[in-house]
């Protein structure tokens, strides 16, 4: 189905290079846009990213490397977008060629902060995509996982499940399983969410919360979940598929997540800012936190989670004092 489609991957992270990595498995080429030059050339000579997910190997036959995004545009008919939300604004306006015929997957879990929109809704109402072009791809999938070859699955969501079909067989492999979904709009907004519930589990963490909280804590997230998603998006969904809730868990709870380690610095009393400058990565959580809190102004969803989230990340409470008051929400 895929097999004279041309794919290009926009970005150079973590994320990135999975996407990189499980593309090459199937295609016999793809397209591939970083701006760092010296990881370019790294990869081309030592046939690995430097900087994320060092252990992955590339034949480096299959990559058409570039540090020019419309090259990497022009050569694609799909392009897939795995650069931090925050980034993609600056990133969009060095294209000087269109999008309108592109067909456009976004691997991003975040809110684009200029115009506080879901990556999906940002493509279709800036650069007027209309959403049979638009698709997401979600797990519960932790890049480095990807990097170890360990089972791992994806949801690839759009509104022509053939496009869809395309990418997921394209994506799947011996140990990534790939189904896809029409959700397009409550897939992407639980990826972002989950990103917030995970800092919410890593502050409470830090604070020495035990296992006993984490799964209350948990269980409260899914449901607050479900209600800011039925106000953006009422369709009919269950919540507790792996794109939604698995998603949630594996955020939530594992080592390689790096909003949870965010919030677990935040609880241990880490200050916002040294947090970040401590990290390597993006936590793509702190920013969807704002821009959330502030859609459910207009929406009104009763959501106690985001709020403490935001009264530590952004209003500069203390997390103890937010925590011990948010305990008392939950049940």
């Amino acid at each position: 189905m895929s097999e004279n489609l041309k794919f290009a991957v926009i970005g150079g992270g973590s994320w990135a290079t999975a996407i990189a990595k499980m593309l090459c498995v199937n295609l016999s080429e793809i397209s591939w846009y970083m701006r760092n030059d010296a990881a370019i050339e790294h990869i081309e000579k030592f046939k690995h990213n430097p900087n994320y997910l060092s252990s992955v190997e590339f034949d480096t036959k299959k990559l058409k490397l570039t540090n020019n995004i419309n090259e990497a545009i022009e050569y694609a008919d799909y392009i897939i977008f795995a650069i931090p939300s925050a980034f993609l604004d600056a990133e969009l306006k060095n294209m000087t060629i269109s999008l309108s015929d592109k067909i456009i997957f976004s691997a991003i879990k975040g809110i684009v902060p200029e115009t506080s929109l879901i990556v999906g809704e940002h493509f279709h109402i800036q650069y007027d995509i209309p959403y049979y072009n638009i698709g997401v791809i979600t797990g519960p999938c932790h890049a480095e996982e990807v990097a170890l070859e360990r089972l791992s699955y994806l949801t690839i969501a759009c509104g022509d499940p053939d496009k869809a079909k395309v990418v997921a067989k394209s994506l799947s492999g011996n140990y990534i399983k790939a189904k896809i979904s029409d959700d397009i709009i409550g897939t992407e907004y639980a990826a972002m969410l989950k990103n917030i519930y995970s800092i919410a589990a890593g502050i409470a963490h830090g604070l020495g919360y035990g296992d006993n909280f984490q799964s209350v804590l948990m269980s409260n997230a899914i449901r607050e979940m479900k209600k800011f998603i039925r106000k953006v998006h009422r369709m009919k969904r269950n919540i507790n598929d792996s794109a939604y809730l698995g998603d949630l868990l594996v955020t939530g709870y594992s080592v390689f997540s790096r909003n949870r380690m965010f919030g677990n610095m935040i609880g241990k009393g880490y200050t916002v800012k040294s947090a970040m400058m401590e990290m390597s990565m993006v936590a793509e959580g702190y920013y969807a936190t704002k821009s959330a809190y502030k859609l459910n102004q207009g929406y009104g969803a009763k959501t106690p989670i985001i709020d403490a989230v935001y009264a530590v990340l952004y209003e500069g409470k203390d997390a103890k004092t937010v925590f011990k008051k948010l305990t008392e929400s939950l049940d």
